[in-house]
């Protein structure tokens, strides 16, 4: 797949995204203002809050995808890291209002009206969620958008979100308890917090550079080692750039190779990794096997000391 693809993707799914919160929000405000329902309102309230994380998610994917410049020789991708904070930011402010509002239902409990069109209305929310949730999953296994992740984290929350305002609305029918309604408002906002928090925190790691997974450091070693011109490597770093990864090893070779020879096995090894890993940026440093490495050395002791 060509970085041209994988940016359209990008651009796509947010558009995407888009146009599914902006449906949404105009059918829950009908159906919110026909059944007066709290659970409706947080159903409504979130996709407000969609539709602002995803605008904003728009726009850090397009400021991400643009190329290297003359002040940013890393490129952009942090920028996607930045939308993803701010949705979290959008993702705990709604829930803040939404127990307000819980809380106001409890203390003065008001009945909830038209449970059908709320049903209704709930199911299409849930059809929408579902189709855009499956376009997202394919995107990320193309691209690894980090703000594209946090978004699919959000909506795939919201399934569960409309499933339990459907079932808030038939227990306030069927039992005419309307306790339901407000109670179940609580635990979409404490579900929302969580949310945020998990977003918050994946968008952390991009800005603080966090090595990627160890899982895929294993997998890295593999790459590296099957060559069998390889003689072992170390001080590998990684680290996530939002929209793909870096990744820097020194390479460990037969110090009676020709310097043509060194340099075509790292071809070789940069084309594997980047086959494994796409839109990473590979960086090796040749070594002859045996060479004493002062970074190596100090790593060891630091890690001996500790």
């Amino acid at each position: 797949m060509t970085k041209a693809h994988t940016h359209r993707l990008r651009r796509y799914a947010t558009y995407a995204s888009v146009s599914v919160s902006m449906t949404l929000i105009a059918t829950k405000l009908v159906a919110y203002l026909t059944t007066d329902s709290v659970s409706i309102l947080s159903s409504l309230i979130d996709s407000s809050t969609d539709l602002m994380a995803s605008v904003v998610t728009l726009l850090g994917v397009r400021t991400a995808l643009r190329p290297p410049d003359e002040d940013h020789r890393f490129g952009h991708g942090k920028a996607e890291a930045l939308a993803a904070l701010a949705q979290a930011a959008f993702i705990s402010g709604s829930a803040v209002f939404l127990t307000i509002e819980a809380v106001r239902r409890l203390l003065r409990p008001e009945a909830v009206g038209e449970g059908l069109v709320g049903i209704a209305v709930m199911v299409l929310s849930i059809l929408l969620t579902a189709g855009l949730i499956a376009f997202q999953r394919h995107v990320i296994r193309a691209t690894g958008s980090v703000a594209i992740g946090a978004d699919r984290l959000h909506y795939s929350g919201d399934l569960l979100m409309n499933s339990a305002v459907i079932v808030a609305i038939l227990l306030t029918q069927w039992t005419g308890i309307s306790a339901f309604d407000p109670l179940f408002g609580l635990g979409i906002a404490a579900f929302l917090i969580y949310g945020a928090r998990g977003v918050g925190l994946e968008a952390l790691n991009v800005l603080m550079d966090r090595e990627l997974p160890e899982e895929e450091r294993t997998r890295i070693v593999a790459l590296v080692n099957k060559h069998p011109e390889t003689m072992g490597l170390h001080d590998l770093r990684t680290r996530s750039t939002g929209v793909g990864a870096f990744i820097e090893l020194h390479l460990e070779l037969d110090p009676k190779l020709s310097l043509a020879e060194a340099h075509d096995i790292t071809d070789r090894i940069e084309a594997d990794l980047r086959g494994g890993f796409p839109n990473a940026e590979v960086i090796i440093h040749q070594e002859p096997a045996g060479l004493e490495d002062e970074r190596l050395d100090r790593r060891i002791a630091e890690s001996g000391a500790g």
